[in-house]
């Protein structure tokens, strides 16, 4: 039975968004190392399963914070 409750309005988990290609093309080209060497995320994650994501997507996780203010990290999805 699946919950109606909606886990990304929950105040305590970060936006997740799906990257396009064109994202993670400007994103990663300059860097010395392949998004596919990003930590993972698994594909039936909660958050993961509530925007579609898929095996081999790139998530862009912004968290905001008080003290550290605006931080984004990268997660790559797999089964």
């Amino acid at each position: 039975m699946k919950s109606e409750f909606d886990i990304q309005k929950h105040m305590l988990v970060p936006k997740h968004e799906i990257m396009t290609d064109e994202e993670i093309s400007n994103e990663f080209s300059n860097l010395d190392y392949s998004f596919k060497n990003l930590p993972k995320i698994k594909v039936d994650d909660p958050v993961a399963e509530s925007i579609g994501a898929k095996p081999g997507d790139v998530l862009r996780i912004t968290r905001e914070s008080q003290t550290a203010g605006v931080f984004v990290t990268y997660r790559i999805v797999e089964e």
